[in-house]
């Protein structure tokens, strides 16, 4: 027995108070919440995982849009009483060995939040954290350079343009280019008027420069005290250890502080609202999206949340799903529209739905559609095995244990952290089995669905209509509204004023290039860098065509299949029609079924099955490139055979018709358009690489923009059927390669009979890959963005060549010590850093929401001339340290056996990724500064950018000129 095993309701640990503890047994944690005598709440997940996690949690109320919730998220991490350097949150990145680390600014509240496996930095970082949140310097220049402040374009020459200046300035200016954010946006005034919501807690760009430097300060006096605050812990260390830190960094300061940041209900429409509002786009045919938003209940209370969540999944969950169905073969638009579904991220909750990919006039027939079919589902009844299904992917979500995209403690926190916020109970979002039986109870004594269908939606008159409209002209007129902005509050200006204008941006520039006394910073060091990687057993077979991999793991009663495919030698048009197949084949119909019939099978006994098409290099050489498409799914233990199953008709059988395929041709188009401002780095940084790479070339031409353009001109083509008869051909082609299966299970699902799959390939020869470089020459993709995305890229060398470390270790050097402070701090952009991807042997520098072009590409250029500056030890173990991280991922028993499994196939072994590590850990500055003249060179380069406009007149000084085109 510990002395955690005696800590009941009521006891007294320090000044906290238990309330409750209560064992999980599903997830094997128990859960204590606790209070403190300053009002603070603490919620711990005590569980056998070393990967400690923490968050603090304010309730924020903005009651404008001029982003003092985000901004003040920002300026919180720049310098803190006991850490006065400029900016301790990025500072500690290469300091860290974190799994997660970041900070988020939500419409009603604020985080701050990390994970890490190694105790030593879970302490650290808790210090700097507590410290940042509670005790911040909130610095003038901090305000100045991430809030907002006045800069000439030429900062030291005040007869150059003046301009509006500030990192979450020009952050914001690119989300609000995004049609989602600002669908996002109106979607939440439109429904909550009166309520903090139709505010833009990150901040309005026409709003932000109304932020006054002693706004931001009272509004961080109101809102980060403990007697507003919300911990979260996780781990498996005694509870007293993470409330000791937490009382001795923080409440030992404070006294008790009463703050009303409570939100109201809305006051019920009276009638339905019709609300429009317009982005910047030139997509008039196909830009336009159409919902329908309507304000439900309480979204802390377990059954009403629970109840919804089911709703939801039976009418939008899948393909077949009966609103989504309806809605998609329609025709009026190509996809669901952006923020369909339901949400619980407000105090009361909304549901909503419509279509996106459509013309601005076709807008009232979605919404009219939307009202039909909903009437339509009411009267004709929600299927009974619709709603167990549903109930079935809960089953999963309660079960799963996985660090797949976010760390799994993370997940529970935030499923808790909902309700709490808001005065629910958070063991509720922790565990559904009360409100689960409650539910199956009412869904015995009667229909459930269909009256809220009719009470919470039909009979709802709080609802409204929206439409995005896009508008050609908006992009123009913003940068004008942005030019009047700035000469209205400049307007009085004089001579002194334009002089402080400039000398303020020189001493801010000077304050940023003095750099830090970071010795007060805590740090691991080297001797922390684990050496080994994860070396899980798993057995090995051939069977037919395919290699079969089996990995004992504790899945907590799921099992996992994936099946990669190396393929035989695919022509040009295969290569590239490849991501659509991998897109269509898991959602159209196969073995006889249509796709609504399969969807709902693999709704019913499975968590999801998913493909992709893939690429790599060996790690020997950057001309062994390989293509290779994967199946992956998850079942319960009880539906393992059925998992089999379905995979097994998916790669059997697939079908591909006409009509089907123009619906899934269209949401595919519509998906990758939405998503270019917001992941534009990564489309310029693919652009870039193309010019130099085999595998970046055939990444372009498969999900990059030749991808896009590619797949718009076939959608205009209208050539369905003979587009499906290549998708058939192509599936033949599939099946004569190598499949590689590995199941991960615990010991009694083991043995899972894998025949059905396995025998289906013929197991021929992959074959040797090759695409052809785009043309090496500076391009340019302009688009509706008030912001740009600059990329340069170099070809360097394989993973297994000795330097391959060395520019691992180069690329963290120059994001953390020198990118950061030139392209964020100084020019202004939300992000930009160095990334050097090992395995493609591709090193690249990008920029993200960027104001700038040419002093961009000129601080590419300069990277060479910092790293001959004053570099030193301290600079070369942080780089290391933070290198180390990516050969050491989170993983966890889903994901674990898959990654040793390929990776020992495709020739990246525990010995040879061990062996990597150990030359990482030998990188000296020499070998820095010898990789970058080797490999970084001027001749060797690949420009490559998205903007908003014609780049040329700003790189000219650069010597770069752009081919320009449209996307």
């Amino acid at each position: 027995m510990t002395v955690q095993d005696l800590i009941t309701p009521g006891s007294v640990l320090g000044r906290y108070t238990v309330e409750r503890v209560e064992a999980l047994p599903a997830i094997q944690a128990t859960v204590y919440l606790l209070r403190h005598e300053l009002g603070a709440r603490h919620l711990h997940i005590a569980r056998d995982d070393d990967n400690q996690t923490f968050a603090v949690f304010f309730p924020t109320v903005p009651q404008d849009s001029t982003g003092v919730a985000h901004i003040l998220e920002h300026i919180a991490l720049m310098g803190s009483r006991h850490y006065p350097v400029s900016d301790p949150f990025f500072s500690m990145i290469p300091r860290s060995l974190n799994t997660f680390m970041n900070a988020m600014t939500a419409s009603d509240w604020t985080t701050y939040l990390y994970a890490t496996r190694n105790e030593k930095d879970y302490f650290n970082l808790l210090n700097i954290y507590l410290d940042a949140a509670f005790f911040p310097l909130l610095r003038y220049d901090s305000f100045r350079r991430d809030g907002h402040r006045f800069e000439y374009a030429d900062p030291a020459d005040q007869t150059s343009e003046l301009k509006m200046q500030g990192v979450v300035y020009n952050e914001m200016k690119g989300a609000m280019a995004n049609p989602s954010s600002v669908l996002w946006k109106t979607l939440q005034k439109a429904l909550y008027p009166d309520l903090t919501y139709a505010n833009n807690s990150g901040g309005e760009p026409s709003d932000i420069p109304n932020l006054t430097y002693q706004g931001l300060r009272d509004f961080h006096a109101a809102h980060y005290h403990p007697s507003n605050a919300y911990f979260y812990t996780y781990g498996n260390l005694p509870l007293e250890r993470y409330l000791d830190a937490i009382e001795a960094g923080v409440m030992k300061d404070f006294r008790p502080h009463a703050l009303d940041v409570s939100i109201p209900d809305q006051t019920p429409f009276t009638a339905p609202k019709d609300v429009s509002a317009h982005y910047p786009s030139g997509d008039s045919e196909r830009g336009a999206q159409a919902l329908i938003a309507w304000k439900l209940g309480h979204s802390f209370d377990p059954d009403a949340n629970l109840r919804w969540k089911v709703l939801s999944e039976v009418l939008l969950g899948n393909a077949a799903a009966p609103l989504t169905r309806a809605l998609i073969e329609s025709g009026l638009g190509s996809a669901l529209s952006d923020g369909s579904g339901y949400q619980d991220e407000f105090r009361e909750a909304a549901f909503s739905v419509g279509l996106k990919g459509l013309s601005a006039d076709r807008a009232p027939a979605v919404h009219q559609l939307v009202l039909e079919t909903i009437e339509r589902i009411a009267d004709e009844g929600v299927a009974g095995e619709l709603i167990d299904s549903a109930l079935h992917q809960f089953e999963i979500a309660q079960k799963e244990v996985s660090n797949a995209g976010w760390p799994y403690s993370l997940k529970l926190g935030f499923r808790a952290v909902g309700p709490w916020l808001y005065g629910g109970d958070p063991l509720e979002g922790l565990n559904l089995d009360a409100a689960l039986e409650r539910l199956q109870a009412e869904r015995a004594a009667g229909p459930v669905f269909e009256e809220m269908l009719r009470r919470e939606l039909l009979d709802n008159p709080h609802r409204a209509a929206l439409t995005l409209i896009p508008d050609a002209e908006l992009a123009a007129a913003q940068e004008g509204a942005e030019r009047e902005m700035v000469a209205r509050l400049s307007a009085g200006f004089d001579d002194q004023d334009r002089l402080r204008v400039v000398q303020e941006a020189l001493a801010l520039q000077d304050d940023q290039d003095k750099g830090d006394d970071l010795s007060v910073l805590p740090t691991l060091t080297l001797d922390d860098v684990t050496r080994k990687v994860a070396r899980p057993a798993y057995t090995l077979e051939q069977a037919g065509g395919a290699l079969v991999g089996r990995v004992e793991q504790p899945t907590s009663g799921l099992v996992y299949l994936d099946v990669q495919v190396r393929l035989p030698e695919l022509n040009a048009d295969e290569l590239e029609l490849l991501p659509l197949y991998a897109y269509a084949v898991t959602r159209s119909g196969a073995a006889g079924q249509d796709y609504a019939v399969l969807a709902r099978r693999i709704e019913a006994v499975t968590g999801g099955v998913s493909a992709s098409a893939g690429s790599s290099t060996g790690p020997e050489r950057l001309d062994d490139l390989r293509v290779s498409l994967s199946f992956g799914g998850k079942a319960l233990s009880r539906n393992a055979g059925e998992l089999v199953s379905v995979l097994h008709d998916l790669l059997a059988q697939p079908e591909f018709g006409p009509v089907r395929l123009e619906q899934l041709l269209k949401q595919r188009v519509a998906g990758q358009k939405a998503g270019i401002v917001s992941a534009g780095n990564a489309y310029a940084g693919r652009l870039a690489a193309a010019q130099l790479s085999a595998e970046a070339a055939l990444d372009e031409r498969q999900v990059g923009l030749a991808a896009l353009k590619r797949l718009e001109a076939l959608a205009e083509s209208g050539d369905w059927a003979g587009t499906a008869g290549r998708l058939s051909a192509l599936h033949a082609r599939v099946l004569e390669g190598q499949g590689r299966l590995c199941l991960t299970a615990s010991a009694e699902d083991l043995a899972l009979d894998l025949s059905s799959v396995s025998r289906l390939f013929a197991g021929h020869s992959a074959a040797h890959v090759t695409s052809p470089l785009a043309p090496h020459e500076p391009v340019a993709r302009t688009t509706d963005t008030p912001v740009a995305y600059n990329a340069v890229a170099f070809l360097t060398v394989p993973f297994t060549h000795p330097d391959s470390p060395a520019l691992l270790a180069l690329g963290n050097l120059l994001t953390s010590e020198y990118l950061l402070r030139e392209l964020r701090e100084k020019g202004g952009a939300y992000g930009g850093g160095a990334g050097f991807n090992a395995h493609s042997g591709v090193f690249r520098m990008t920029s993200y929401r960027d104001p700038n072009i040419g002093r961009t590409f000129e601080v590419f250029a300069q990277a060479r001339e910092f790293l001959r500056g004053p570099l030193g030890q301290r600079e070369l173990n942080e780089a290391i340290l933070s290198a180390s991280k990516g050969l050491d991922p989170l993983t966890s028993p889903d994901t674990v056996g898959r990654m040793r499994f390929y990776g020992d196939l495709g020739g990246y072994t525990a010995d040879v990724q061990e062996r990597y590590i150990a030359r990482l850990l030998a990188v000296t500055l020499d070998d820095l500064a010898r990789v970058m003249d080797s490999y970084l060179t001027p001749d060797k380069a690949a420009y490559a950018l998205l903007a908003g406009k014609d780049p040329n007149a700003e790189t000219a000084a650069q010597g770069l000129t752009f081919a320009v085109q449209s996307i």
